[in-house]
């Protein structure tokens, strides 16, 4: 025997019926939360703050950079003396 039962409702009239409590207000607190952290930490992941940590932590990426994206190209040449 197959007994198919289809109940139409909304989540939270499910919760409601089965005595679940409601978990919209702490959903909604948390999530204020998480907005204000990522709005307080937007500054720090901004190109420029990036690119400038990047060059602070040593003084010669800049030109390490520049060979990389040169390399990348295709327009330098091999690294190695003798395999042009």
């Amino acid at each position: 025997m197959k007994v198919n039962v289809e109940i139409e409702c909304t989540p939270l009239e499910a919760r409601q019926f089965f005595g679940l409590p409601d978990v919209s207000p702490m959903q909604n607190a948390v999530m204020d939360k998480m907005q204000q952290q990522m709005m307080s930490n937007i500054d720090k992941v901004s190109p420029e703050s990036l690119i400038q940590s990047w060059f602070t932590f040593d003084p010669k990426i800049a030109e390490r950079f520049q060979d990389m994206f040169v390399t990348m190209a295709g327009l330098g040449g091999t690294t190695k003396k003798g395999n042009k």
